[in-house]
Parts: C-alpha cells; sequence; structure tokens
C-alpha cells in the first residue's frame, strides 16, 4: 500500500466520512473562501484512484467515488510504518514514550490492559 501525501489523506478523510461522493461534494466539504478549484480536487481524487484508495462509477460524465481501501486498514498500516520508522518497530518501546511524556495516564493505561486482556479471551 502507498503512503499519502498531506492533500490526498486530507481527501480520502472526507471520502472515509462520506462513504460515497463526487469532486463537486468533496470540495464542498473542505470549505475555504474561495473553495479550492474543482480541477485541483479532481487531480487528487484520480491520484487516489490511480493509487488503489479510490474506487468509482460512473454515470454519464459524473463519476461517485468510494474508499477501496477503509480508513482502519489505512491506520493499522500507517501506525505500523510509525512505529517502525521511530520506535524500531516496538509497541512497548511507545507506549512508554507516551508515559514517559505524560501522553498517556496510568487510567488510559489500565483501560489498554483491560482490552488485551478481554482480546485474549475471546
Amino acid at each position: 500500500m502507498k503512503k499519502l501525501t498531506k492533500a490526498e489523506e486530507e481527501i480520502m478523510q472526507i471520502i472515509w466520512r462520506l462513504e460515497r461522493c463526487t469532486v463537486k461534494e468533496v470540495r464542498e466539504q473542505l470549505g475555504g473562501n474561495p473553495l479550492p478549484p474543482h480541477s485541483t480536487i479532481s487531480s487528487i481524487v484520480r491520484i487516489l484512484d490511480d493509487k488503489g484508495f479510490l474506487d468509482h462509477k460512473a454515470y454519464g460524465r459524473t463519476y461517485e467515488y468510494f474508499p477501496s481501501i477503509s480508513k482502519e486498514e489505512y491506520s493499522k498500516k500507517t501506525i505500523r510504518q510509525f512505529v517502525s520508522d521511530y520506535f524500531e518497530g516496538s509497541m512497548n518501546s511507545l507506549v512508554s514514550f507516551l508515559v514517559e511524556e505524560k501522553d498517556l495516564d496510568v487510567d488510559a493505561l489500565n483501560e489498554l490492559i483491560n482490552k488485551m486482556d478481554k482480546n485474549k479471551k475471546s
């Protein structure tokens, strides 16, 4: 699976949320004043289609796009790559880092442990 650029990821977040949409609908969701050019959004969407993140259905000259990769699937891949790049592939090192930086408190850590215990029992 290829990596998304910042602009591609922003578009994918919208498409994951909408589930099925046109370029016009994506553009409207981006907002801004003025709205980004239709051609710019269309180009990014076509790139996402070429990379395999989207699929589409044609209705005449209008295309409806929908994700071919779930947000969860992309999230797992991105997190695994992040841990590999910055924590030598060790989730324990990531959790230790979060605890040391006080981004993860004892209650949250206990909640994670409880979830892991439940998953083992299932």
